[in-house]
């Protein structure tokens, strides 16, 4: 648990120390006026019970007193509450601004660091960030109320020690009983969080396999999934809630045997004189305030077990280098105003001549592959469906961890190339491409500065200018969650046109023309290859295909056989020398030959 202090301390200061403690200074006069409203009611009725007659004019000054100060009291929580809310949301966008920042740009394979699904990750950056900011800021009440109990106990003490214990004994016992609850609250909690999670990773799964399961006729095995996972969750949330509550409850309960000890103790006090009506309320008024601390520490040593069960949770997400301290940094994010537009990534200084792999080994998957990729030249992966070709791209790029294997860049190792090989060095169109709800500008430009003439050209290139034409929106039209309102086809070529507008040295295709017909696809080919003679593209493509157009463009061929190299070479060397290759080719040929929309007036090769 000795991380949660630490990230408390630096979340305060990440998120506006200023704003934290001028927060916490204007809550802490809602703790401490109280005490001036004890004293006025003790002299308003030590006023009214003595024995000369009472000064009503005095007693009127001082119930106005205590109106006044009550008023003042309601005008600073609302305005400490006002600019509590600001904090708190500076706060959690710290945090779940540090986690994503960790996952896209820290070094190392964020893959590794991701949990089985995105709804767990989602469940993770939601709940427990609020937990962590929420004992953050009970701190503020915690010490309110101890600055408010010291002092009334001090007040108390001098009038009556014997009443005071009386007060003070049961408070303890309940910080005692919070102590030795933490573990048990700890465990229920994580198990809490667990099982919300796989609740919301089953729902965001759902909703993106919908036509998956209407097909398969699953409607009613997702649902009674859905229903068991709830189960689980609804029984250790009530488990959770349960310890919470009985701790709650214990603390009243303490509280209550509290006034009950203060009123049998102060009742002979008060027979024999040494006890005043003003001193009964003023001991009445704080036992009431005083109630405040002892459910204030309950509160915040329930809440530290569960802040460390976010803590670990969200450090999962980052990577093994970083601290929890990198958890709370400073990010960087504008609170205050609209931040400037982001520039345009600078060139960096070393393009691209060579890259090389040397040896990639992937568990199970890949088994030292070598790649060697010149400038300017064409160059396809292919192979049978589970050959190895997506994770070699992706073990190129950092996108999975490597076993072994060596990558360099112009002869320079590459140690991290997941932060390495990046736009504008390459540009990597995935094998299942990803868009977001937005207009199809923003899923371009992904927060890059707007430049019609770029996003023309790589639209041109993608071979999406004709089918923008026809879009009444245009750049403007809402795609709808993972593109749902565009084809296959137009998704891909879409993610081509994304990959373009980072001007790459290298383009990284991954079965882009597995959707589109033959006819777009020799377009877009052929567009590229003229853009890089102009300058208006990339010079240099690593393409994962197996399709005939563009094996017959390629300067060089890597032919994967379950995870291993079984041909390298020219196509047409390979043709004569390597019996995968002229496998798929054949099968190529007879997939192309059964299927009428693949049909063009293309020779093709013997």
């Amino acid at each position: 648990m000795r991380p949660v202090p630490l990230v408390m301390s630096r979340l305060a200061r990440s998120s506006g120390l200023g704003r934290y403690v001028a927060g916490g200074l204007l809550w802490l006069p809602t703790y401490l006026l109280p005490i001036g409203g004890g004293l006025l009611l003790k002299a308003v009725f030590d006023g009214l019970s003595g024995d000369r007659t009472a000064d009503l004019r005095a007693a009127l000054w001082l119930c106005a007193a205590f109106v006044g100060l009550e008023v003042v009291r309601g005008v600073v929580i609302v305005t400490a509450w006002a600019y509590g809310v600001y904090w708190w949301e500076a706060a959690v966008t710290t945090l779940r601004v540090n986690v994503l920042r960790s996952i896209l740009t820290a070094r190392g394979t964020a893959a590794t660091r991701l949990p089985h699904s995105s709804g767990e990750a989602v469940a993770r950056v939601r709940d427990d960030v609020d937990d962590l900011v929420q004992v953050t800021d009970d701190l503020i009440d915690l010490t309110g109320t101890a600055l408010f109990g010291l002092t009334a106990l001090v007040i108390m003490l001098a009038i009556d020690p014997a009443v005071t214990l009386a007060l003070a004994l049961p408070m303890i016992a309940a910080g005692v009983l919070s102590r030795l609850l933490g573990g048990l609250i700890r465990r229920l909690h994580r198990r809490a969080r667990e099982l919300g999670a796989v609740v919301t990773a089953h729902i965001g799964e759902a909703f993106a396999g919908v036509l998956a399961i209407k097909t398969a006729g699953a409607e009613e095995a997702v649902l009674r999934r859905l229903r068991d996972h709830n189960r689980r969750r609804r029984n250790a949330a009530v488990k959770d809630r349960l310890t919470t509550d009985l701790l709650d409850t214990a603390t009243d309960a303490t509280v209550e045997i509290g006034i009950g000890l203060v009123l049998l103790i102060a009742a002979p006090a008060m027979h024999r004189g040494d006890f005043t009506v003003g001193d009964l309320a003023l001991f009445t008024t704080y036992v009431g305030w005083l109630t405040a601390l002892p459910r204030s520490a309950g509160t915040f040593l329930y809440r530290l077990p569960q802040a460390a069960v976010a803590v670990e949770r969200l450090r999962r997400l980052m990577a093994p280098y970083e601290d929890v301290e990198d958890l709370a940094r400073v990010s960087g994010v504008w609170f205050r105003r609209e931040p400037p537009a982001l520039p345009s990534p600078p060139r960096h200084d070393d393009p691209l001549q060579v890259v090389e792999a040397r040896g990639l080994t992937v568990r199970e998957r890949l088994h030292a592959v070598d790649l060697r990729i010149e400038r300017g030249s064409f160059t396809v992966v292919t192979g049978a469906v589970g050959a190895g070709k997506t994770t070699l791209v992706r073990a190129l790029l950092g996108l999975v961890p490597l076993d072994a294997g060596t990558i360099t860049w112009n002869d320079r190792r590459v140690d991290d190339p997941g932060t390495y090989l990046v736009p504008g060095r390459v540009a990597y169109a995935s094998q299942v491409p990803r868009l977001f709800s937005d207009s199809l500008r923003e899923n371009l430009l992904l927060g890059r500065p707007n430049d019609d003439d770029r996003l023309a050209t790589a639209v041109e290139l993608a071979v999406f200018d004709k089918d923008l034409a026809g879009m009444p929106d245009g750049l403007g039209t809402v795609v709808g969650p993972r593109g749902v309102r565009l084809s296959g086809g137009q998704v891909q070529r879409a993610t081509a046109a994304r990959a373009l507008l980072r001007s790459p040295d290298l383009l990284v295709v991954d079965d882009l023309s597995s959707a589109l017909d033959v006819e777009t696809e020799k377009l877009l080919w052929d567009r590229l290859a003229d853009a890089a003679q102009d300058g208006r593209g990339p010079a240099t493509l690593l393409v994962v295909s197996h399709r005939r157009a563009a094996l017959e463009r390629a300067d060089q061929v890597i032919v994967l056989d379950r995870g291993r190299v079984a041909g390298r070479g020219p196509l047409d060397e390979l043709l004569e020398d390597c019996p995968e290759m002229r496998r798929l080719w054949t099968d190529e040929l007879i997939t192309e030959a059964e299927d009428p929309e693949m049909l063009d007036e293309t020779p093709r090769r013997p």
